[in-house]
């Protein structure tokens, strides 16, 4: 069977798949029924690699549909403008993204490291509009290029300032000048920790981001709280990864 998700809006989509092994003599054919039954859908992608690279882009084959898989993604009011053929971006996180914008508070100066095509800071630019500075790094130009239209296109440009390039380079302008630091890069966030603690005035905010399984997420969200000196923790389960193995984040309290 091919399970697939939707990318985009009632106007233009992109339906992304994955098929089973059994199934790739069906391909096609399964492209065209997603593409009969969402008519929205203008093209299928399937998946054809595990996210590579620091740019975190996967491999993809058109399946069937328009070459040009650029769309306007919306939730939650706001338009996220992107190609998930040159970034990433996971139409499955809009819950956790709100649950982010709702717990930043006015007047607060926010970085969001790895930043992607800007979808974190978007949305807590309009949940919170009286947020002082939200500040997002992004290694990847193409991601950036969009991140910029996204802030322009959601006219949040007096808030949230778009930066090209390395957090471990990047960030060392924002030494002590945040509330709190979001690092949405499950597989790798807990190796700029030391990052994420400089940007930090006194006290503030970490939200983590990791892949763990369901046995070891306590004990290694206890470990980093020792590490980094927090006061308290929380862990909230964002989706699941594979049997028993979540994506989380961990808010950590300085």
């Amino acid at each position: 069977m091919a399970s697939y998700e939707i990318i985009g809006s009632r106007e233009k989509a992109i339906a992304i798949v994955e098929i089973e092994d059994n199934e790739k003599k069906r391909q096609k054919e399964i492209a065209n029924e997603i593409m009969k039954k969402h008519k929205n859908v203008k093209a299928v992608l399937k998946k054809m690699s595990e996210r590579k690279g620091v740019e975190r882009i996967r491999s993809y084959r058109l399946l069937a549909g328009e070459k040009d898989t650029r769309v306007t993604h919306i939730e939650y009011g706001y338009k996220l403008f992107l190609d998930p053929r040159k970034v990433y971006f996971s139409p499955r996180e809009s819950t956790e993204r709100q649950r982010i914008a709702s717990l930043v508070k006015e007047g607060e100066t926010v970085m969001v490291m790895f930043a992607g095509i800007g979808p974190l800071a978007i949305a807590i630019g309009k949940k919170q509009p009286n947020v002082k500075k939200i500040i997002c790094v992004e290694i990847n130009p193409n991601a950036v290029k969009f991140m910029k239209k996204n802030v322009e296109i959601n006219k949040l440009s007096e808030k949230i300032d778009v930066i090209l390039g390395d957090v471990k380079e990047k960030c060392k302008d924002y030494y002590g000048k945040c509330d709190r630091v979001l690092m949405p890069l499950p597989h790798k966030s807990e190796l700029f920790l030391d990052v994420a603690l400089k940007c930090l005035r006194n006290g503030g905010w970490i939200h983590l981001y990791v892949i763990k399984g369901e046995e070891e997420i306590k004990e290694f969200a206890e470990k980093i709280s020792r590490e980094i000196n927090a006061k308290n923790f929380f862990i909230k389960k964002v989706l699941p990864y594979a049997p028993r193995v979540n994506k989380y984040c961990i808010d950590f309290m300085l």
